[in-house]
């Protein structure tokens, strides 16, 4: 897969990512992805960050599926590992996860499929 993008395979079919902005998508879509989970919540460190509707809006635009479940870097919840779980049985592979570092998305894949 040949993309200036951070990409990192977690399992068949699902990579985790850093930050991906509005103009990701589009490249995403060319990379033969059809959904994106952002686990970033909104203005997490700041008002530079891409807003989750904006990134949404470009991936759909681009044909992917696009969710937003945001969720604390340092804790996530077992309601939000189900949703997270819930997620990964709804959505269309190949999936990209994606949060500021791709650790949080990592980590919420860990804790969802060990389920």
């Amino acid at each position: 897969m040949q993309t200036h993008l951070s990409l990192h395979p977690v399992a068949e079919g699902v990579w985790v990512a850093p930050q991906l902005d509005a103009a990701a998508m589009a490249e995403l879509a060319r990379l033969g992805f059809k959904a994106v989970i952002n686990n970033r919540p909104d203005f997490e460190h700041g008002p530079d960050q891409p807003a989750a509707a904006d990134v949404g809006a470009a991936a759909q635009a681009a044909g992917l599926q696009y969710r937003h479940l945001p969720v604390a870097g340092n804790y996530q919840s077992p309601e939000e590992i189900a949703a997270f779980a819930h997620l990964l049985d709804e959505l269309p592979r190949p999936l990209l996860c994606f949060c500021r570092s791709g650790a949080r998305s990592g980590r919420l894949y860990q804790l969802a499929t060990a389920r």
